[in-house]
């Protein structure tokens, strides 16, 4: 049910290349485009500073709106990347980071001067953006009611957009994308960035929005976790599962990497 809605849908614009559903007073929107050309990873490069990730979908979004108020929140690979650490304070550092640094000098040859250290894992914090104006989701105490989206409820529509991937000199990799379920009750989105880098770490960050229909409740959970290469490999093999392909996993990492950061926030929209 990749980017398609069930027959139980109130609504589905065609807004090709993109997915457009109506439902219960919300607007929830995906759109999946071909990887940027050169010419807008130029622009990109030079209004961020940083080289961009390898694949990097600049025009693709997961967008939640709530028609009433004009409340929106969208997720994008452009803003994700605003966020990345461009000192080079947070810079992993593997034999091969000076190597990458260079080939992506080459890259983007002619605007060489713009390229600088940074965080070549490309990490992020993005918790997606708010439009500027009131209401704004607040500091709360209140989860994300799992029980809730535990129920067997159908789905009625299902979408995943990727925002950017990059295989970091082949030593691991590092991605960030959205997947967005809408249930006739409820709709949650996760945006995960997901990094492995072999033989040093690996980290997961998890931003959910979840919106209740009904009562117009929508609360964001951000929660980062992360762990040595080798803390993970050693549980992985305590458990007897297939290492190399469960370190492919995030789904299956999840639970083994301790939270470090976690953030909750709400809003009602009426």
């Amino acid at each position: 049910m990749n980017g398609h809605p069930s027959p139980n849908a109130q609504l589905l614009l065609r807004d090709e290349p993109g997915n457009v559903i109506a439902h219960r007073g919300f607007r929830i929107t995906t759109k999946k485009l071909p990887i940027l050309k050169a010419e807008p990873i130029e622009r990109m490069t030079s209004t961020l500073g940083i080289a961009p990730p390898e694949m990097i979908f600049g025009d693709n979004l997961a967008s939640i709106e709530h028609v009433a108020t004009g409340w929106s929140i969208d997720f994008t690979a452009f803003h994700a990347l605003r966020r990345v650490d461009k000192t080079g304070t947070s810079m992993l550092q593997v034999a091969h980071s000076k190597e990458w640094q260079s080939t992506r000098e080459k890259k983007h040859e002619g605007i060489t001067e713009v390229v600088k250290p940074f965080d070549w894992s490309y990490s992020t914090d993005y918790k997606g953006t708010e439009q500027p104006i009131p209401p704004y989701l607040e500091p709360s105490d209140t989860p994300i009611p799992l029980e809730l989206l535990k129920r067997p409820d159908p789905i009625l529509f299902f979408d995943e957009v990727m925002l950017y991937e990059d295989e970091m000199a082949d030593n691991g990799i590092t991605a960030l994308s959205c997947k967005v379920r809408v249930m006739h009750a409820r709709l949650l989105l996760l945006c995960r960035f997901f990094m492995r880098l072999d033989g040093v770490m690996l980290r997961i960050r998890d931003t959910r929005v979840f919106v209740e229909f009904e009562t117009g409740e929508v609360i964001r959970e951000y929660t980062a976790r992360e762990d040595s290469y080798e803390a993970v490999r050693q549980k992985l093999a305590m458990k007897g599962r297939d290492v190399p392909a469960q370190l492919r996993d995030p789904n299956g990492l999840v639970d083994l990497l301790p939270i470090v950061d976690k953030s909750l926030e709400r809003v009602v929209l009426k």
